[in-house]
Parts: structure tokens; C-alpha cells; sequence
């Protein structure tokens, strides 16, 4: 195990640019997965991490302790303790987790297809709430995600944080021509927009589905919503103007679930339109 306790270290520099910069990760094309769950969610479907980064303290807690001594008797190539300081200057919460692991980003399996349950975001800039939207998409049973240029990075730490792993259930695709994406689609389409005349739990929601969801300031943009088939927004009986765009779409996504759950219609279909 190698140690570094100063920041003029060559290596520990490039990890804080890593870390910190989304161009170093889109051209390095390696990113950092913080905490345990990450990094054992990242092992279910990938194998063994490049390398695993452990904070002075963090090395003596009892499950970081015990994955590292696993560790020992496999094929991981390296381990490098840093000093707590040095640690917290990469971790993304308050609390650092006291493990990292370095590895390789996930390439999709393969390219975009135009015949699966596809969720669209244009324009989400909040990583935490690109992060939620991945995680519900994959708990939804849906398997590709398309984001536009001007999202948050799908692979950044903060973004991978409150996705929890779902990035590894999913493909995911970046810097996506949205429009283009939906005039091939070969499903249904559905823009999640506000002002929309039919309410969700009235709207026809067939399969496959692409459901799209836009920026938390502006919304689904025009010209994307015009490239959908439907437009729908959600009944709000209270004084709120808009939900988070997380949350609206995990309502969404959920109210897909029940339709192909054959659950009995909500109350709100007849009547809410």
C-alpha cells in the first residue's frame, strides 16, 4: 500500500483533476466511484476496480478494513492510503466515506436503441437530480438514458453519488441529439411539460416508451417536445406551481410501473384530464 501525504504529489494532483475537472474525465475517460456501495456495485457487473483509494482513518474502519483484506487475495492491482486532509479535498460530501475506487468509465453495450424504454433528459443541470432520475429510471425497469449536450456529466462524482449504482444497470449516452433520437424511435414518446392539456393519468402510455424531462428552469425544450408524440403534464390539486424534476419523474416513471403492473386506474384518471 502506498501512501501520499502531500499535496505536491504528482500523483495525488492528477486524481484532485479527476475529481474536479469534466474535462480530465471525459478525456482520461476514467472516473471515481466513492464510498462502499459504489464500489460493490461497480464489482457486480465489472469486476475488480484499477485501483482503490483509502483515507488514513477510512483503512481502520472495520468494513473498509475488511473489503481491503478481500481485496488481498484477488487480482486488484493497487491501493493507495491517503491522508485524511488530502482525502476529504476528493470526496463530495461533508462526511467523506474513507474509500474511492479508480476505474475505467463503463462503455454502453452498445449504441443507442431505438426500440427500448428509453428516459431522455434535456438540459438537467443538477447532477444530484440527473443522479435520482438514473436511480428511479433503473428501478422503473427502464435500460437506456440519453442526455443532452448541455446536462450535468452523467459520470461525475457527485452524479454517480445520488444515482447509487444505477448507472451500471443502464446504458447510458451522453451529448445526445434528443430531436433526432425521438424522430427514429420506433415506441411511443411522451414529454413531461406543465402546461400540457392532458393530465398523466389520463394520457395512453404504450411500450416501448421514451419519456422526456427537461431543464429544472426551462422545461422540455420546444423543439424537442414538438419531436414527441404526446405531451403530459402532472395534476397538481395543491397551491405548488412545479415539482423538482426528480421527483416528476419518478411519478412518471412509477405510473409506468403500475400501468404495465395492471393496477387498477387511480382515482385521478376519470375526470383530470
Amino acid at each position: 500500500m502506498r501512501r501520499i501525504s502531500s499535496r505536491e504529489n504528482p500523483y495525488y494532483k492528477a486524481l484532485h483533476k479527476l475529481c474536479h475537472s469534466g474535462r480530465e474525465r471525459r478525456k482520461s475517460g476514467r472516473v471515481l466511484l466513492d464510498g462502499m456501495h459504489l464500489i460493490e456495485a461497480y464489482g457486480a457487473h465489472y469486476g475488480n476496480p484499477d485501483e482503490i483509494l483509502v483515507s488514513e482513518s477510512g483503512a481502520a474502519r472495520p468494513e473498509i478494513a475488511s473489503y481491503l483484506q478481500g481485496r488481498a487475495t484477488t487480482a486488484v492491482s493497487s491501493v493507495t492510503c491517503l491522508a485524511d486532509a488530502l482525502f476529504g479535498d476528493l470526496a463530495v460530501v461533508d462526511a467523506p466515506s474513507g474509500i474511492m475506487a479508480l476505474v475505467g468509465q463503463p462503455a454502453a453495450a452498445r449504441g443507442v436503441a431505438d426500440d427500448v424504454d428509453t428516459v431522455l433528459l434535456d438540459g438537467v443541470q443538477d447532477p444530484g437530480n440527473v443522479g435520482s432520475i438514473l436511480r428511479s429510471a433503473a428501478a422503473a425497469g427502464f435500460s437506456q438514458v440519453l442526455l443532452s449536450v448541455d446536462c450535468a456529466q452523467a459520470w461525475s462524482p457527485k452524479t454517480l453519488r445520488a444515482a447509487m449504482g444505477a448507472h451500471f444497470q443502464l446504458a447510458v449516452h451522453e451529448r445526445c441529439d434528443l430531436a433526432a433520437f425521438l424522430a427514429a424511435y420506433r415506441g411511443q414518446s411522451v414529454a413531461a411539460v406543465p402546461a400540457a392539456s392532458t393530465g398523466l393519468y389520463a394520457a395512453d402510455l404504450g411500450q416501448p416508451l421514451a419519456w422526456v424531462f427537461g431543464s429544472e428552469g426551462l422545461g422540455v425544450r420546444p423543439l424537442v417536445s414538438a419531436a414527441t408524440q404526446r405531451q403530459v403534464r402532472i395534476p397538481m390539486p395543491g397551491d405548488s406551481e412545479s415539482l423538482n424534476v426528480a421527483a416528476a419523474a419518478a411519478i412518471c416513471l412509477f405510473e409506468t410501473v403500475r400501468r404495465r403492473l395492471g393496477a387498477s386506474p387511480s382515482p385521478l384518471s376519470t375526470g383530470v384530464a
